[in-house]
């Protein structure tokens, strides 16, 4: 609870927190628009593929012409302006830098940029939620070994899902579920960026006026993001998903203590101490009233009588024996809130929760029957969706997470529903070296 005061401190000894943004999507953007507003916060330097997309997402943000003109980093660090560039890794280099914030949603992408930026020392923010969970852990213990922090990104729920994990321990209690809401019905699993827009209610012309990417919101809607989102939590709590995949029950907040408790005390949990995701629809598609679609959550135990009485005394949400408990934030700002990472990092060399195990994965299936030869399209297309299973599980499968299921030919037919597994698909192009040889290296922890 002192991040703003420590702030503060470097404002005034004119040493801000200087942050290099890597990808200026939405996520870096809603950053980059409170940067400005945040004392002892510096943005030294943006890289993005496209510089006049980055300058187009800077004017939406109203960031001024000239805080975006600095030729260099060593300028940008003189005069408090922002070095606007292509080159990712030379601006995570250069030595001005203190964090990088990894948002430009790409896994193989995101990856590399960890990886420099821990090489040369930086404290990384992974934005990218998707490289996390395929070498996550594997990032962290390099990061622990360099002496540099590497965490999620606040703002975000997994972030703050692990938030309330932590809070909830610290206090004492057994944490029995945790996870987010979203807007969830069993056929938006074969959604396609050509059928997206349907579910939302919208046109295609209507969402391209509003500069919405379908694929990005197809992976919400299908299922893929929950599924990478609750194996962050697991690989940052220790929490396991569900053997066969997340079920998405529908459920208004009052319900989350009655629903999420174990199967033998009337829930639907295989066990106490799981991740799980509720739907804001019930499945006949009428909205819950008391949805948390924009949430996240923590269902926990009162394991004494004196507990349970006190949370009959002050109002807790609890389930109609007084034993299990819900905690839940009803909505997050997303980029607006990564600050909170930022300092955290820099000023108190603490994340805003790290995977630290592999428990879990977010695995390919295919949404259609997939023939010999076809090249598989990633998250968000039109031929796999993610599934959140446990580690041990897709180890035993040999199962293709979903950010590796992109640019790679199909050597057999996969059946709609099935898991993809890597004796699917044909040789692989040399050019996804180095996700692989991180990926290989998370087999292994696994395996220690």
């Amino acid at each position: 609870m002192n991040l703003h005061r420590l702030l503060l401190q470097r404002q005034a000894r004119g040493w801000p927190v200087r942050v290099a943004v890597i990808g200026a999507g939405k996520f870096g953007s809603m950053f980059l628009h409170q940067a400005p507003r945040t004392p002892g916060l510096h943005v030294l330097g943006i890289a993005d593929l496209s510089l006049p997309r980055a300058r187009a997402a800077l004017a939406r943000i109203h960031w001024a012409p000239e805080a975006g003109a600095a030729p260099d980093a060593a300028t940008a660090a003189r005069t408090g302006a922002t070095w606007l560039t292509e080159d990712s890794l030379a601006l995570i280099e250069d030595p001005h830098v203190e964090v990088v914030v990894e948002a430009t949603g790409d896994a193989a992408a995101g990856l590399r940029h960890a990886h420099h930026a821990i090489r040369h020392g930086k404290h990384v923010v992974m934005v990218n939620v998707e490289a996390d969970v395929l070498a996550g852990p594997v990032l962290a213990r390099e990061a622990a070994a360099a002496g540099v922090v590497y965490s999620m990104a606040y703002g975000d729920q997994p972030a703050l899902v692990a938030e309330l994990v932590d809070t909830i321990r610290a206090a004492g209690f057994a944490v029995v579920a945790a996870g987010k809401g979203t807007k969830y019905l069993p056929a938006y699993h074969a959604s396609t960026p050509e059928t997206v827009w349907d579910f939302y209610g919208l046109t295609a012309d209507q969402a391209a006026a509003g500069g919405m990417n379908p694929r990005m919101f197809n992976s919400f809607l299908d299922g893929t993001k929950s599924g990478i989102e609750m194996a962050a939590i697991a690989n940052a709590t220790g929490l396991a998903p569900p053997e066969d995949g997340l079920a998405f029950p529908p459920a208004g907040t009052g319900d989350l203590p009655e629903l999420l408790r174990p199967q033998d005390e009337g829930g639907i949990l295989p066990r106490k101490g799981m991740v799980e995701v509720v739907s804001s629809l019930r499945r006949d598609g009428t909205v819950i009233p008391d949805n948390l679609r924009w949430g996240v959550f923590v269902v926990f135990e009162g394991e004494t009588d004196y507990a349970r009485r006190c949370f009959a005394e002050y109002g807790v949400a609890t389930d109609r024996a007084g034993r299990y408990a819900a905690l839940w934030r009803p909505y997050h700002f997303i980029g607006l809130e990564l600050g909170v990472s930022v300092a955290s990092a820099a000023l108190r060399g603490e994340a805003t929760g790290c995977a630290e195990r592999w428990a879990a994965d977010c695995v390919a299936v295919a949404k259609r029957d997939l023939r010999v030869g076809e090249v598989l399209d990633g998250e968000g297309g039109a031929m796999v969706w993610g599934r959140c299973i446990p580690a041990a599980r897709s180890v035993a499968l040999g199962a293709v997470p979903i950010g590796l299921a992109q640019g790679v030919a199909l050597a057999r037919a996969v059946p709609a529903g099935a898991l993809l597994t890597e004796a699917d698909l044909a040789p692989r192009a040399a050019d996804g070296a180095e996700a692989l040889a991180l990926r290989a290296a998370m087999r292994s922890l696994r395996e220690a």
